[in-house]
């Protein structure tokens, strides 16, 4: 898969989500505090990956971008996802040469998520102002 092919909704969709939720008020404030959350560390989590792999502690950097996989995953991010798994597994295998560009990479999608969801954000946070 091409990510640059990818639609947006690959990047970032809380649809699904909401749907589920119910698509009322309710949901809407529970889906904002969810995408709060997940974006709200910032890159912290990623710089802390990117220091175990420098250390060479592989096997910390994949319980750190697994947990990361999991909480930006919860966001409809497909692509991030799967440029994590890209990742984790290279660290697994010990695909030493590979590393730097996966890493490069996920880096790369972690800002669209951050990008898609913050402004997602700004569009639906104001209705979901508690009254």
């Amino acid at each position: 898969m091409s990510y640059a092919s990818a639609p947006d909704e690959a990047i970032f969709c809380v649809d699904k989500l909401l749907q589920y939720m119910g698509q009322d008020e309710k949901a809407l404030k529970t889906v904002v505090k969810i995408v709060r959350d997940g974006i709200g560390p910032g890159i912290e989590p990623l710089n802390l990956a990117g220091e175990a792999i420098r250390d060479g502690k592989f096997m910390e950097a994949r319980r750190i971008l697994h947990n990361l996989r999991g909480s930006i995953g919860n966001l409809g991010a497909k692509r991030f996802v799967a440029a994590s798994l890209a990742l984790e597994l290279a660290l697994q295998e010990g695909r030493i040469v590979e590393i730097p560009l996966l890493f490069t990479a996920l880096e790369g999608e972690l800002k669209l998520v951050h990008d898609h969801a913050g402004a997602w954000l700004d569009q639906h946070s104001g209705r979901a102002v508690a009254r």
